[in-house]
């Protein structure tokens, strides 16, 4: 059998995170559309995550946040997004790339993207972080959406139901319905 030497798999893996990507982006800009919202899980100790140490304490290798009501200053730039969010009351930014990304799910619709990621390193130097655009000039800031109800992060149980739940596929070959897209769906098996 051929070596697959254009490597199929990292393309559609990147053309699934560009979907990811332009959704952001577009909620950056316009806000979230109807009942939309998102769980992002990603690796805490991926290479470019930055988020406090109290928080890479209490969740040391992933964590799932939701962006629904309490977020703000979402920034998308090309590598990473950047992120406000409120965790018991204490308000943290955290800056995620989109390497650093394990799924995305928007329970509203019933649409997942599950990825596969490359081998964990050490933390980076800070200069070599991945930089989110700050927000263009004249444009106001978004401000703190909701009432304040709901979490910004999941916890484990939580995490264990929303795992539960089916999704769509967004997969540009047939797949089964209901099932989250898996990196290893486009793998050739030997």
């Amino acid at each position: 059998m051929a070596s697959d030497l254009i490597r199929y798999d990292l393309l559609v893996q990147d053309a699934l995170r560009a979907v990811m990507r332009k959704v952001l982006s577009d909620v950056a800009r316009e806000g979230l559309p109807g009942e939309h919202h998102f769980f992002i899980t990603f690796k805490t100790r991926a290479p470019g995550v930055r988020l406090s140490n109290r928080m890479r304490e209490q969740y040391p290798t992933e964590m799932k946040i939701v962006l629904q009501h309490q977020f703000w200053d979402l920034t998308v730039g090309d590598q990473a997004f950047e992120v406000g969010l409120s965790f018991n009351g204490k308000s943290e930014v955290l800056l995620i790339p989109f390497d650093a990304v394990s799924g995305f799910f928007d329970p509203s619709v019933e649409f997942g993207l599950k990825f596969e990621l490359a081998g964990e390193a050490a933390e980076p130097a800070p200069e070599a972080l991945p930089q989110v655009a700050a927000h263009p000039p004249g444009r106001a800031k978004p401000k703190p959406r909701g009432s304040g109800s709901e979490p910004a992060e999941i916890g484990p149980a939580a995490a264990k139901d929303e795992a539960a739940k089916p999704a769509k596929s967004a997969a540009p070959i047939p797949i089964e319905q209901g099932k989250v897209i898996s990196i290893e769906t486009f793998r050739k098996k030997p």
